[in-house]
């Protein structure tokens, strides 16, 4: 069944970014008189600087302790400071940190090519006092936004890891519920593939005694958790035949008491629709109920070459949407042949490459011709629907079980 939309919260506001009380920079000139200068304009102004007499010395400082910003020199001997850049550009460890670039004014050009491959500013000797403490205002704050940035994209990654860990460990258990194969006097197979993580999805088959198997499939709205807990809820309540005076062999009496017991406005606004019968072995029938399901499709006759298809439907609403309504019981007749299949719209409802969509008659259609290869009928109804919509991912879960009886 289709998802519907949900809004997700806005993420709270963003703390403005925070220069460290007293951060850490290094200069790096070949100068020495221009590195004293540096260091001791900048001691004035509360960093904590230290010093490099070339940039082969600067890159070693730099991989070895921790800066928040780097003055570097553009000509040098050893390393130049285009060379020191390029280095720590290619450093997974020093490529954000802030670089500002010194030189002089007839350096300019050296500065652009810096400055493309990722120095964040420059400034040009002499120094102006206030101007090189604007800079390098500018260049910490820009930083500080960019390594909360980081650890926020960091803590989002972590979190969406450890999501999709819990999502499959709650898809796991989903599965783990699902009935195993049945052999004997009925046999059943099935396909259950969700859409998402979590789907909406379920059924299940059990003997109620030794002549009445039931049997279920029920899909709810939506996708994800709430689905998932909701279609789990639903299936533990037949599975256990908690419903209260309830005789679990009349279907129609166990949609009525599955639509008061599942009202809409207590499960969130999410509601469910089943199919639901029992196969009665003695007297060889099936007795079923619907609630805004698709039909089950019975093919039945003397062998399975005659079998001739039936669509098992009968009036309902969908589980939750009021209470008080009625559920009518149908019934149909088996022959020495009978094959049924149980689905969910998933299963049919698929939009075509050319953008129309597969129609019931069509997917009908596969049921009631058999393979030709040997294959399984429910593998080859899910290459076919596969085939159709030109993907093997679906938009909505595919969810199909085949009786043998």
């Amino acid at each position: 069944m289709d998802a519907t939309a949900h809004t997700a919260p806005a993420p709270p506001p963003s703390e403005p970014a925070v220069v460290p009380a007293r951060p850490r920079l290094l200069v790096v000139d070949d100068d020495e008189m221009n590195r004293d200068v540096l260091t001791q304009r900048l001691t004035a102004q509360n960093f904590d600087v230290a010093s490099a007499a070339n940039g082969h010395e600067g890159l070693e400082r730099l991989r070895k302790e921790t800066f928040d910003l780097v003055l570097l020199d553009m000509v040098m001997p050893v390393m130049e400071g285009y060379e020191v850049l390029q280095a720590m550009k290619a450093d997974e460890r020093l490529m954000h940190v802030p670089v500002i670039m010194i030189s002089a004014l007839d350096e300019l050009d050296s500065v652009a090519r810096c400055i493309e491959i990722g120095a964040d500013d420059y400034l040009p000797k002499p120094f102006k006092p206030v101007l090189l403490q604007a800079r390098i205002r500018s260049c910490l704050e820009k930083k500080q936004l960019r390594d909360q940035e980081r650890s926020t994209f960091a803590a989002l990654v972590e979190s969406q890891k450890h999501l999709a860990t819990e999502l499959s460990e709650a898809a796991a258990y989903v599965r783990s519920l699902l009935p195993e194969p049945m052999e004997g006097l009925v046999t059943t197979d099935w396909r259950f593939i969700t859409s998402t993580s979590l789907g909406g999805d379920s059924f299940g088959y059990y003997w109620l005694d030794d002549d009445h198997l039931a049997m279920y499939l029920l899909d709810v709205c939506g996708h994800g958790v709430g689905a998932a807990l909701l279609s789990i809820s639903a299936m533990n309540v037949l599975r256990s035949q908690a419903l209260p005076s309830t005789d679990f062999k009349n279907p129609g009496a166990v949609l009525e008491g599955l639509n008061e017991a599942f009202q809409m406005e207590k499960q969130g606004n999410m509601y469910f629709t089943i199919w639901y019968g029992v196969f009665n072995k003695a007297k060889r029938k099936i007795t079923y109920a619907r609630g805004g399901h698709p039909p089950a499709i019975l093919l039945t006759g003397d062998t399975r070459d005659t079998a001739l298809a039936q669509e098992l439907k009968s009036p309902g609403m969908v589980i939750g949407s009021m209470p008080g309504l009625p559920y009518r019981t149908a019934t149909a007749d088996l022959g020495a042949f009978a094959q049924m299949y149980l689905f969910s719209d998933g299963v049919y409802e698929l939009s075509k490459p050319d953008g129309t969509m597969w129609d019931f008659d069509e997917f009908v259609k596969c049921l009631i011709n058999p393979p030709a290869n040997g294959e399984s009928e429910l593998d080859a109804i899910l290459k076919t629907a596969q085939t159709v919509q030109g993907g093997t991912a679906f938009e909505d879960d595919f969810s199909m079980v085949k009786f043998n009886f």
